[in-house]
């Protein structure tokens, strides 16, 4: 496969989506332990906005681009990589590149794509399984016959939690900002979702959950924090993934962490190592993607944009109209 020189991407001033345009550039070339992929089609995620906004910087080393995941074809293999192919199509995670027609990545960080899919549906899997995999089941522990409440439902995270927790035997609440998006996160698998704007959460899990769920996934932060803990059965688990609602709170009873045995945990994905990175993709690769071969769980895709259409990406992004993912296409 002969490359060229350069390659479109999108650059942004930090600010608005207003400050995102479609440029030129040179093609990045891949370090040993990484592919370079002829990207088809990448995903848009919230920390794609906080960096744009200047508020998520990428880590050291990693590219300037927005973008942390991608699907399509892998067109030159870096020094020492082995068992991949110039042509394979594999989807992967991304530390930033992936709004762009190539995208160099540790070649840890890449999947097969599922049986019966297309490069949209495969780009539209990374970062929400890779973040998902890792906070509600590895760090949250969630096995079958425990019971989760899922924040922000509808989001591409919510949408994922909820179908892998259904998939793995567990019972799901969630919830969301409409009458509509309740209804959607039913369809995925939960059993009662909750419409945060006309019902308490708190108020609803007493009732249907009187012992409290042994995990929450939690993107709010902020306000959420006391009622979190109310909700929590014996031995339950917080986990934190996002502060969309700030990361701090002015009054905090640790009383309840101590009588109920509570652990509080999070992550962050971005700044992991290449090789933390692999063994998540490792299980996911062992115990989630013979789900997605199967037709069990798939991604939702609630619009896409091509490559030069970013910015209103971004706006769609910001609305929080969206019910799971959007995406961006480059292969046409």
């Amino acid at each position: 496969m002969t490359l060229p020189p350069t390659m479109r991407h999108i650059t942004f001033v930090p600010g608005g989506p207003e400050g995102m345009s479609l440029t030129t550039g040179p093609l990045p070339a891949p370090g040993a332990g990484e592919v370079l992929i002829r990207v088809a089609c990448a995903g848009v995620n919230r920390p794609d906005v906080q960096q744009r906004l200047g508020h998520y910087p990428p880590p050291p080393g990693a590219s300037a681009i927005l973008g942390l995941e991608v699907a399509g074809e892998i067109a030159a293999l870096g020094e020492g990589v082995s068992g991949h192919a110039v042509g394979d199509r594999v989807c992967a995670l991304t530390n930033g590149g992936g709004y762009a027609e190539y995208v160099a990545v540790p070649v840890g960080q890449c999947l097969p794509w599922p049986k019966g899919y297309d490069a949209l549906r495969a780009a539209a899997l990374p970062e929400t399984y890779f973040t998902v995999w890792a906070n509600l089941f590895q760090r949250g522990r969630l096995r079958a016959g425990e019971t989760a409440l899922v924040h922000g439902g509808t989001s591409g995270i919510g949408v994922t939690a909820i179908q892998l927790a259904h998939a793995f035997g567990a019972r799901i609440y969630a919830t969301a900002g409409s009458a509509e998006k309740c209804a959607a996160c039913v369809e995925l698998g939960a059993t009662r979702a909750i419409n945060y704007r006309s019902e308490d959460f708190a108020a609803v899990l007493k009732e249907v959950a009187p012992k409290g769920v042994d995990v929450i996934l939690d993107m709010v932060g902020g306000p959420y924090m006391t009622r979190n803990l109310r909700c929590l059965a014996m031995d339950g688990r917080l986990v934190l993934v996002a502060f969309m609602q700030g990361s701090k709170v002015e009054s905090f009873d640790f009383l309840t962490v101590m009588t109920k045995r509570l652990t509080i945990t999070g992550s962050t994905m971005r700044p992991r190592s290449a090789t933390e990175k692999a063994a998540i993709a490792e299980e996911l690769r062992a115990k989630v993607w013979p789900i997605l071969d199967s037709g069990r769980c798939a991604p939702v895709i609630h619009a896409t944009f091509p490559l030069a259409q970013a910015a209103e990406a971004h706006q769609l992004m910001e609305s929080s109209q969206h019910i799971g993912k959007i995406m961006l296409r480059l292969d046409g």
